[in-house]
């Protein structure tokens, strides 16, 4: 088969694989005229940092062969898809082409299985070795490991990629046991355990050996420690395959990061497959889902809710999906409000429907300054009708009866839809703008 038509199958069968975004790693580059590829800087971009930054990656499969028939995957055993796979050299050449024609920074790699997960695991990790060590490549890596794999081919996929991840499939044991009776959650966990052993155990080292070097009298160079995926390991859920709620994917994203010590769960809505099993679905379930997960991840990651803190403010363990997990938790929980934004703690003003974490910090310098004002909330353009029912500022007080109204949760949808609207207006309006100055 021709390169060009394999890269055409294994891109696209690639793009249900959702976990690829490229932030945590170190920085490297090749500015000193050493090496080639770097992880900063800017390209055709598939993945954002958290400064921003967009990230460029070739994002393919080593092969969508595999010998595992999991009912939800696009590539199982037994579906009828074009089958192609990609050598070694192949990938590695790939990569190195589209480095120099600037199209890419970096390569997130997967993979069917084939022959066996420590074949397959192998021929993933000599990808990255070649561009490691013969290429002197400092892109941007990102393997995706085989949780059946031995544990020192792990061991060896960490020393050469900025990330690692695994994916846990399916949020429940007994969704994996029905769509995927090949696969074995608990070696799935095991696996991550020992990739996030031998992250703890690098970070521990660089840490040493930075306080070592800053004593006195200490020799001015040492051994670096070797690296081990900087950027740690991601992990992904399918939504909407089994009969997982959300409150289900929540308490198990929280494991997973209370546990496992993972920078990034990540949820790919369940997309319908041709010849599908008829326990599946028959269609994928709505994308505002898959958002009002990643935004409820959001909270627990930076906002310091609990996954039963939200799960408790849902209908029936799902998400209302007419408004966002924080507004829903304020409005199950208006006896915390309204909140004093000149006294209440930071924990609380996390609370607040419409304040970021940007927002509240730049709220809590202020007031060591002077009280806060109304007009100080304005200046920092915050959502503030989505806010001001919920707190106290001096110039602002809540209409008597205004946060436990029955119709507060009507009037907010009201206006975030009628915001909506304008700003699509907006759009079209700059768009059109645009055009018209083209001719």
């Amino acid at each position: 088969m021709e390169l060009q038509r394999k890269l055409f199958i294994l891109a696209d069968a690639a793009k249900y694989d959702a976990s690829c975004a490229s932030s945590g790693s170190q920085g490297r580059d090749s500015l000193d005229g050493k090496g080639m590829g770097s992880v900063t800087g800017m390209g055709i971009c598939h993945s954002y940092a958290p400064d921003g930054r967009c990230i460029s990656l070739l994002k393919i499969l080593l092969t969508n062969v595999c010998i595992f028939d999991c009912r939800y995957c696009i590539n199982r055993k037994s579906s009828n898809v074009q089958r192609a796979r990609f050598t070694v050299a192949e990938v590695v050449q790939l990569t190195l082409d589209f480095y120099r024609r600037n199209c890419i920074e970096g390569l997130f790699l997967s993979s069917g299985i084939i022959r066996s997960s420590d074949y397959t695991m192998e021929q993933l990790v000599e990808v990255a070795r070649r561009l490691r060590e013969e290429h002197d490549f400092r892109g941007y890596i990102h393997l995706k490991t085989i949780p059946d794999a031995a544990p020192e081919l792990l061991a060896q996929a960490g020393r050469h990629a900025d990330r690692l991840s695994i994916n846990v499939e399916l949020p429940t044991a007994s969704g994996l046991a029905q769509f995927a009776p090949e696969k074995d959650g608990q070696r799935i966990r095991q696996a991550m355990q020992g990739v996030d052993r031998h992250v703890q155990a690098w970070r521990a080292a660089t840490r040493e050996q930075r306080q070592a070097q800053s004593l006195p009298g200490a020799p001015a160079q040492r051994a670096a420690v070797p690296r081990f995926a900087p950027g740690g390991q991601s992990t992904q859920m399918i939504v909407g395959a089994d009969r997982a709620t959300d409150a289900d994917i929540l308490e198990s994203s929280h494991t997973l990061y209370a546990g496992y010590g993972l920078r990034r769960v990540y949820y790919s809505a369940f997309s319908p497959i041709p010849d599908a099993s008829r326990d599946l679905p028959p269609q994928a379930p709505p994308l505002m889902r898959e958002h009002r997960l990643y935004q409820a991840d959001w909270l627990m990651r930076f906002y310091g809710y609990g996954a039963g803190e939200i799960a408790a403010a849902s209908r029936h363990g799902m998400l209302d999906l007419e408004i966002d997990p924080k507004l829903a938790w304020a409005l199950a929980n208006r006896q915390q409000f309204p909140v004093d934004l000149n006294r209440a703690p930071r924990s609380l003003l996390l609370r607040v429907p419409g304040l970021g974490t940007q927002t509240v910090d730049r709220l809590l310098a202020a007031r060591r300054v002077r009280r806060l004002r109304l007009d100080d909330l304005l200046r920092l353009r915050a959502p503030v009708q989505k806010a001001l029912p919920f707190v106290l500022i001096d110039g602002h007080r809540p209409l008597l009866g205004e946060t436990d109204s029955a119709a507060l949760r009507t009037r907010l949808i009201a206006q975030s839809q009628a915001s909506q609207a304008q700003a699509r207006h907006s759009g079209m309006r700059v768009q059109s703008a645009l055009q018209a100055s083209l001719f």
